[in-house]
């Protein structure tokens, strides 16, 4: 039997989780080039293939039809939009995902990215590696009024952790009004601060909305990049309405786009969800629900 990791990294310093395959007779090949793979690459990765540890390559109906011996797909991660799990469904193929062990990592991020932002560590930084002696003005977050949007595991991990630094959390759902203490544009109208948690792939802020928010506002995203309008928002950060901004799921990887020109924009290369413990929980979980669905 043979399983193929479609993430860019896998067990890595973990011996105990390849041991988990190598005990049940498996072969374990693994991303050959330390990247998201094109469906072209993934098509080929798979070729006898039963099962897929899979990343955020694509994967759908042209994928599982040149790939008939796989039966199962765990996914290394929450989001699935990378997956037809109609198409998976229609070929037989099993799919899983690890939606509990990223929530602390990336919520710890999302706070992190928020008070480097306010407290300008990294152009700071900067300034003192370039021989530049500069106190530059920062922004308290005690007080401040963030919009959550989007409050599935990870949204209610970062309400938590923000309001326990003395922020003030507004909350909006689309998809679950019960949460929700606002209704979107009045949100961003109040927010200093506005992160996105939400799922799928449908564009929330575009052009107006992004007109209609505080001005000097700071914008976080760990969900998903097209959740924004990318050319409203470089505009944005270009005229100062947007302040700064922090990505980590970006419009295109690896990401080359119109944003690496601004200086207030904090981008990072999808890394969240690299810590060690969360890595190691994500990784686990996925082998684990991917050895079960292949009835090992």
């Amino acid at each position: 039997m043979k399983v193929v990791v479609g993430a860019s990294s896998f067990a890595e310093g973990n011996e105990l989780l390849e041991e988990l395959f190598r005990q049940r007779g498996i072969e374990l090949v693994k991303n050959p080039f330390g990247r998201r793979l094109t469906k072209e690459e993934i098509i080929q990765h798979l070729q006898g293939a039963d099962g897929l540890l899979a990343g955020l390559e694509p994967l759908d109906e042209e994928v599982f039809s040149q790939c008939p011996q796989l039966r199962a797909v765990a996914r290394i991660g929450i989001g699935m939009d990378n997956v037809d799990q109609e198409a998976a469904k229609r070929y037989g193929i099993r799919v899983s995902n690890t939606p509990e062990a990223p929530t602390e990592a990336v919520a710890e991020m999302t706070v992190a990215a928020l008070l480097a932002l306010c407290h300008s560590l990294i152009p700071s930084n900067m300034d003192v590696h370039r021989g530049i002696w500069k106190k530059r003005m920062g922004k308290s977050i005690t007080g401040m009024n963030v919009l959550l949007i989007g409050y599935g595991r990870i949204g209610r991990r970062t309400d938590s952790l923000l309001r326990a630094l003395g922020v003030t959390t507004m909350i909006y759902d689309k998809f679950n009004s019960e949460v929700s203490t606002c209704k979107l544009e009045e949100g961003l109208r109040r927010a200093d601060a506005i992160s996105l948690h939400a799922s799928g792939k449908e564009e929330i802020l575009d052009a107006n909305l992004i007109a209609q928010m505080k001005d000097g506002v700071i914008l976080l995203n760990s969900a998903r990049g097209g959740l924004i309008n990318e050319t409203a928002l470089y505009e944005a950060l270009s005229s100062g309405k947007v302040a700064a901004f922090w990505g980590d799921a970006l419009w295109e990887e690896p990401y080359t786009g119109i944003l690496a020109k601004c200086e207030n924009a904090i981008l990072t290369p999808h890394i969240c969800t690299y810590t060690d413990k969360c890595r190691e929980s994500m990784e686990r979980q996925a082998a684990e629900n991917l050895l079960r669905d292949l009835g090992l």
